[in-house]
């Protein structure tokens, strides 16, 4: 764990995962106690009869089946009298600040992975102890409350996070892996998606436990040399990447506009990822990151989202015509015969080394 001092020979090394429970609900009950206890849905501008998804909701509404990505108006039908507020990121950053400044106050090595998430690497005899503490900084410091996964890596804390949320605390290391994880389905592991689970399930691969004995040389055939070998440690448990203060740093910029009723003119879309476009290159611009390679998000009607990117011909480029002409080179891929719900253009840049 970077940064961390000598181990003392009592002592063992451990990674915790805090992750902020109901994050950015949580942060507008704060500002508004009244919510306290009431179904509260942050998206989009707040308003379910426009066009716009879910970036969280509270406990109460997820209790009433809504969830993040879900179309506002669907959550609306779910839950007609919840409360719908409209996204305030500068808040949610001013509260995240807080809290990681707050871990940082704890003598260990952080790592922040997102607004409301941190990697932990610790030093101690006692690490349920350590994680209440953590818990009752955060607290005291700012009014929310988060749940701490304990593990011997970063995969066992991430994923024993959700074992006791919210305001808990759970271990999974190597000595309860195939208890707690074994029968689950691939999906559970953190960094395996559904599509990948169902292409496992085809393989005759449906639990960790079938993913952790299934042959390398076997998974390599059907994910390739990297990926194919890289599930199987996911299913054993196995994650060897330190926890290291170093910042995160962004591999991509991006943009997207939701229409608020289908468009069928394609000429509109090519338009739309040339304005997103010219708004992403500003963003890159000020990191003084050129472009690599640029991509296309686009969510057909009623609500199937695709992704299709290219690589940048020539040297990494903030060149607006290069940049929007391969942008707008990506719409011809798509499907024309469908009406368009969202459409969004991302940029990837070179590392900050490579500038």
């Amino acid at each position: 764990m970077t940064g961390s001092a000598p181990t003392d020979p009592g002592r063992r090394r451990w990674v915790l995962h805090v992750d902020l429970d109901q994050f950015i609900a949580a942060v507008e009950v704060l500002r508004n106690p009244d919510l306290a206890g009431k179904a509260v849905v942050v998206g989009g501008k707040g308003d379910p009869t426009e066009r716009g998804v879910v970036s969280t909701a509270s406990y109460e509404a997820r209790a009433k089946g809504v969830g993040s990505g879900m179309p506002l108006r669907i959550a609306a039908k779910k839950i007609p009298d919840a409360v719908f507020l409209p996204v305030d990121k500068p808040a949610y950053d001013e509260a995240s600040a807080m809290v990681m400044d707050t871990l940082r106050t704890l003598g260990v090595v952080v790592e922040v992975i997102g607004w409301d998430e941190a990697f932990l690497g610790v030093e101690t005899d006692d690490p349920e102890h350590f994680a209440k503490t953590v818990h009752d900084s955060v607290f005291d410091a700012t009014g929310l409350h988060c749940s701490v996964g304990i593990g011997d890596n970063k995969l066992r804390a991430k994923i024993a996070t959700d074992f006791d949320k919210p305001q808990g605390v759970y271990r999974l290391t190597q000595d309860n892996w195939f208890e707690v994880m074994g029968s689950r389905g691939t999906d559970a592991l953190w960094g395996i998606g559904k599509k990948i689970s169902k292409r496992l399930t085809a393989l005759g691969i449906s639990t960790v436990r079938e993913l952790a004995d299934a042959d390398d040389a076997d998974l390599a055939a059907a994910f390739g040399p990297k990926i194919g070998p890289w599930l199987g440690t996911k299913g054993r448990g196995i994650d060897l990447a330190p926890v290291t203060s170093e910042p995160w740093v962004a591999r991509s910029h991006s943009r997207e506009v939701t229409f608020q009723t289908n468009v069928a003119d394609w000429a509109v879309i090519r338009q739309e990822v040339a304005a997103l476009t010219s708004k992403v290159l500003a963003d890159i611009e000020a990191e003084n990151r050129p472009a690599v390679r640029a991509a296309l998000k686009i969510r057909y009607a009623p609500f199937e989202t695709h992704t299709v990117s290219a690589p940048i011909v020539g040297a990494p480029t903030f060149d607006p015509e290069i940049l929007t002409s391969a942008a707008v080179a990506l719409v011809d891929r798509l499907d024309h015969n469908r009406e368009v719900r969202l459409i969004g253009v991302r940029l990837e840049m070179t590392p900050p080394q490579s500038v």
